[in-house]
């Protein structure tokens, strides 16, 4: 009998965007891409990579980004730093206006601190930072300003490392499996034994599994994954209240609801939906 294999889905390498079919690109000579770009509300731009390390900031809307090691949830007061050849998809949870620096690895490997810019992270973008991509887009840009701009966001970029808003997913296959069922209604109440008889293994395993593969606790990963749901509906929801949304997430009350969520972002819900 033959035995017909499946085809191997390669993730795609997508080149430098070409910089004539996208209006306002530019190329300083530090060896950095730039790219504008403004995408709809609910789009997704699907798994690939890059030859290129990317800094990714939304002026204005908060995205995510998805990579084998977990999801990132990334408002308008933070970037995302991702590494040459690391696979990513990026799902747009508001209309977003996108301004992306794509590092060319020769120049990058000349910075000091490298080895801190081979995996990803979010950082929190101070005022400074936010200035200075914003003006990396400015047409009356020189050859000269532009080098001074990207000096000064590596600079901050070096200093403004914050993962709070990270969502790790598990590899081990029963905890993974505990942790989609946590992500796809991160609403409920879990309880670890009932979890883990889900999943095929014992409270204890499964309470060492999360804390081994994603350095948080059960309870404490749990929370991440709620105020990661609470972010995506302040985003696409203008909507909802606070009050509804702490009832909807099984918090006891608004005051719990927002010290868990300025935990996480530094701001409390009110704060982040622009109401405040």
């Amino acid at each position: 009998m033959t035995v017909l294999k499946a085809p191997i889905v390669e993730t795609p390498i997508l080149e430098t965007p070409i910089l004539r079919e996208v209006q306002g690109n530019h190329r300083s000579p530090a060896g950095v891409h730039l790219v504008a770009r403004d995408y709809p509300r609910g789009m997704r731009i699907d798994l690939h990579m890059h030859r290129e390390a990317q800094l990714i900031y939304a002026a204005k809307g908060t995205m995510q980004v998805n990579t084998p090691a977990g999801r990132w949830l990334v408002p308008p007061d933070r970037a995302v730093w991702v590494p040459a050849g690391l696979e990513h998809a990026i799902d747009l949870l508001a209309d977003i206006e996108m301004r992306t620096l794509y590092f060319d690895l020769a120049w990058l490997k000349r910075e000091q601190r490298y080895e801190g810019l081979t995996r990803e992270f979010v950082v929190r973008v101070s005022p400074l930072l936010n200035q200075a991509i914003l003006a990396l887009f400015e047409s009356r840009n020189t050859s000269e300003r532009t080098e001074l701009l990207v000096r000064l966001v590596m600079l901050e970029l070096h200093q403004a490392e914050d993962s709070a808003t990270f969502v790790p997913l598990p590899r081990e296959a029963r905890c993974r499996r505990a942790a989609m069922i946590v992500l796809d209604d991160p609403t409920a109440l879990y309880d670890i034994g009932t979890l883990a008889r889900e999943v095929g293994t014992s409270a204890r395993t499964l309470s060492r599994l999360f804390s081994s593969e994603t350095q948080l606790s059960f309870k404490s990963w749990c929370q991440r994954a709620r105020i990661a749901a609470a972010i995506h509906r302040l985003s696409t929801d203008a909507n909802v209240s606070v009050k509804q949304l702490a009832t909807q997430l099984g918090y006891a009350s608004v005051p719990a609801f927002s010290a868990a969520f300025r935990q996480v972002t530094g701001r409390t819900p009110t704060e982040f939906a622009g109401k405040g």
